[in-house]
């Protein structure tokens, strides 16, 4: 019995901002330990018994985001599903199904899991994937509740019915219920057998694919073809643009699980949480006598109940109850705990207004690498840039600025037009405007630049590239 483990990594993460930003989102970031939330995901689902390597499903965007962290995080032969843009969990489910039953054969049985949730018991997480495996098996679409531990209004409800007579362990489906207000939730909780909707789910590829076509046709017509128009590159399955930005964007819960009569639920008790905004800081366990949880370098005094996350500064709080605060090197995030579901409206007015702050963190990612911004100002802009060993970035020119790169790190490999040379540290070149170059590392260790740009336009789309490693040119041909 094989078992695909699907990892939803799309999505923003606007509630968690300003740590998480549109170009590196929460599933990337390493909020509970060492390890990002993608990471953690992709070890728990390595774990279990019958896994084969996962199919991570992203917008293309984040592809080298998701392959870096996957092998860093010991995943090999992991898969990643482009999105030209974000259609929610049917046509995800869709896709992924379609790509499985030509993998590995229609009865494969996937498990669709967010990248973004924490599931610290794995014996518990263990059990409960063999119970909704056996349900599967015998042609259920299965997802898995969450044991409530408190009156949570921010998610939705299960209500659960007999118990299944071809999957043990597993039930039917009484109901499904949309978010409830307090009262109602804390009603559910009192008379029991309500869980949250924890948004994973497991099933064979030829019987949800089946269900599909009988309940939404449409999603899996598109999704088929653009599957099959698509193209692969390195471990890359690029969905054919034009095709999937007709489908429907919709919920595998309102799609399928609602509608069909082969939807079960498996109970899952394992400390499962959504980490969906700052509010999770306060399920953890480091808080102090007078319920502050702090991370990083912070100093609290005479406070109550406030959240405080720093990033790169000393963030100090005095008399206050009930905050929110989260420090990032250009944003600072300070909120009433009760408004927190309405972060995503402050970055809806940055994106309204422009603003790179919503988009992007100072330290932007690249498949080689990363890059941040020193300093920036009229007509000059200052970049610390690492290359990691063995990496290059592409060869390129630009139309409106030049550039002096000193090696403050390792050592280089520069292309500057048609000269190629090595650079030591507290080494340097000049690059003038229109010159090709290219810079490699060639050695072992990491590789540390300044770049100091002059011109009168500095923007990141002044790249003309004629080379790539990493496919960014020619554009992807869809």
């Amino acid at each position: 019995m094989t078992l695909l483990p699907v990892l939803l990594a799309g999505g923003s993460g606007t509630r968690l901002w300003p740590l998480s930003r549109e170009q590196f989102p929460k599933q990337f970031l390493p909020l509970l330990n060492q390890h990002s939330l993608l990471q953690n995901t992709a070890r728990r689902a390595a774990a279990l018994p019958s896994a084969v390597a996962p199919l991570a499903i992203c917008g293309e965007p984040h592809r080298f985001i998701v392959a870096e962290q996957l092998r860093d995080a010991g995943i090999r032969g992991a898969t990643a599903l482009l999105e030209p843009e974000g259609r929610n969990t049917a046509p995800a489910a869709a896709c992924a199904a379609h790509w499985a039953q030509q993998k590995y054969g229609a009865d494969t049985i996937l498990f669709l899991m967010a990248a973004d949730h924490e599931i610290p018991d794995q014996a518990a997480f263990a059990a409960a994937v063999t119970t909704a495996m056996a349900a599967a098996q015998a042609g259920h679409i299965v997802t898995f509740g969450i044991e409530p531990t408190r009156p949570e209004t921010g998610f939705g409800y299960i209500k659960t019915g007999a118990p299944l007579a071809d999957g043990p362990g597993a039930h039917h489906i009484a109901a499904f219920v949309e978010k409830p207000p307090l009262e109602r939730a804390k009603a559910f909780l009192a008379e029991g057998g309500y869980f949250w909707n924890g948004g994973m789910f497991m099933f064979r590829a030829d019987v949800f694919l089946a269900e599909l076509q009988r309940l939404e046709p449409e999603i899996d017509e598109v999704c088929a073809a653009a599957l099959s128009r698509g193209r692969h590159d390195l471990d890359f399955v690029w969905l054919e643009r034009e095709a999937f930005t007709r489908v429907k964007n919709e919920s595998i819960d309102y799609a399928v699980m609602e509608r069909t009569d082969k939807a079960a639920l498996v109970p899952l008790n394992a400390g499962w949480d959504d980490i969906g905004s700052w509010e999770f800081l306060a399920t953890l366990p480091e808080r102090d006598a007078r319920g502050n949880v702090a991370h990083g370098d912070v100093l609290v005094e005479d406070s109550d109940n406030s959240l405080v996350h720093a990033s790169s500064r000393l963030v100090t709080l005095l008399g206050t109850q009930n905050l929110v605060v989260v420090e990032t090197v250009d944003a600072v995030l300070i909120a009433a705990r009760d408004r927190l579901q309405d972060v995503k409206k402050i970055v809806g007015k940055l994106k309204a207004q422009g603003r790179t702050e919503a988009q992007s963190r100072p330290r932007v990612y690249r498949p080689w690498g990363w890059y941040e911004t020193v300093a920036l100002s009229d007509g000059f802009q200052v970049k610390r840039i690492m290359v990691k060993p063995g990496e290059k970035l592409s060869l390129q020119m630009h139309h409106h600025r030049a550039e002096h790169w000193v090696v403050v790190q390792g050592m280089a490999r520069v292309t500057n037009g048609d000269k190629v040379f090595l650079l030591a540290e507290d080494e340097s070149t000049y690059i003038p405007v229109g010159h090709t170059h290219r810079l490699e590392n060639p050695g072992r260790l990491p590789l540390e630049i300044i770049e100091v740009q002059s011109g009168r336009y500095l923007g990141e789309d002044d790249i003309v590239r004629f080379e790539d490693i990493y496919g960014r040119t020619p554009p992807p041909v869809q």
